[in-house]
């Protein structure tokens, strides 16, 4: 009875918890102070603290195992219906729907509490003082150009000829480590943005992320940042880069992105370099391709033969995991995004050229 009781009050908080959420969602000024420059940072460092330093993911094992007690419990439910009368069977019903309404109820409430809420925050832009607008073919063009100008010194920095693929040379256990230098630089100039109590880990069901379609995600209860350990290693660096900003409070995929790019730029070593400007000529040429085909081609023709062997080389990896459940997939990510304040669901991830425009004119207008 008293187990009941417990059930049905956690059960009774989830309309006001969502109503809680939406009302919060309206005053990003609240979320940015209180929360994301308050509250969340003692949160995510506490689990980072107490779980950066186990080598596996506590996340993913937690998952596997709440996913074996569901399947256990609907087991036992079926058995149940088979082996009692109608009265008996409702009273089954209601007890199951109470126990599933109560595990949405607390799962509910440490996804915003632990992380969730960062998705209302203000936007990055103005975090770092970015001056956003919609921009012309041309002002996208030039950053383009600019970008491919890095990526191509970059690639030659490594390889020493423009025709040769990279190779990065670190296993995952390297890249995890490495990547926190590029945010230590980062910090120099955008303290905001410091990285501390590192929680990187290689996911457990990284099989089953290539066939989704996804390269790396953060687990919002426990605060580890999981990466597809089978993702081509030339974009490894800065996916992994990517889940950190995720790990730091910028929820918004395009936030993350930019945040990504910038701590993979900062970065001392030239293969974190290579895979944020990579990442950063990808979502540009993109929107070029969107915009005028033609032009796309002619700066294409720019970039280094060895560049797009490693990018045909991704095509091919990816290409090996397509299935037909992944759409279905990646729609109900799509609906998820959108149900937080991301409008343009899983498109949101190229918003990221805005800030890159932004990003570069800033720079020219200090130089």
């Amino acid at each position: 009875m008293q187990n009941y009781k417990k059930k049905l009050f956690l059960a009774s908080t989830l309309p006001f918890q969502v109503m809680f959420v939406l009302f919060l969602s309206q005053n990003p000024a609240w979320i940015e102070v209180f929360y994301s420059n308050g509250f969340y940072i003692y949160i995510a460092n506490f689990l980072r603290i107490i779980l950066g330093w186990i080598p596996f993911s506590v996340g993913d094992i937690l998952g596997l195992f709440f996913i074996f007690l569901l399947i256990k419990g609907v087991y036992h439910f079926i058995k149940k219906l088979f082996h009692n009368n109608l009265k008996e069977y409702f009273k089954i019903i209601s007890l199951q729907f109470l126990s599933l309404i109560t595990i949405v109820s607390v799962l509910y409430f440490c996804f915003y509490a632990f992380w969730g809420l960062n998705y209302f925050r203000e936007p990055l832009a103005k975090n770092l003082n970015l001056q956003q607008a919609t921009y012309t073919t041309n002002q996208l063009v030039e950053t383009t150009q600019k970008i491919v100008y890095q990526l191509n010194k970059t690639h030659f920095e490594i390889t020493k000829n423009d025709t040769l693929k990279v190779q990065v040379p670190y296993n995952t256990t390297e890249i995890y480590d490495l990547a926190t230098n590029g945010y230590q630089n980062l910090a120099k100039k955008y303290p905001q943005l410091a990285y501390k109590n590192p929680s990187i880990k290689s996911s457990l069901v990284s099989l089953l992320q290539s066939y989704n379609g996804t390269a790396g995600y953060l687990n919002p209860i426990t605060g580890e940042a999981q990466i597809n350990n089978q993702i081509p290693k030339t974009s490894f660096p800065a996916t992994t880069c990517h889940e950190m900003a995720h790990q730091i409070g910028w929820a918004a995929e395009n936030d993350a992105n930019f945040v990504g790019f910038l701590a993979s730029v900062a970065n001392n070593d030239l293969y974190f370099k290579y895979s944020g400007y990579r990442m950063a000529y990808i979502y540009c040429i993109n929107e070029i391709y969107k915009r005028d085909k033609k032009l796309s081609e002619k700066i294409k023709n720019t970039v280094h033969k060895g560049i797009y062997k490693d990018f045909h080389a991704s095509f091919l990896h990816w290409n090996q995991f397509k299935n037909p459940i992944e759409p279905y997939l990646k729609k109900g990510y799509n609906s998820y995004l959108k149900a937080n304040k991301q409008e343009k669901g899983i498109n949101s991830y190229s918003y990221v050229v805005d800030l890159l425009i932004a990003y570069f004119n800033k720079i020219d207008k200090n130089n």
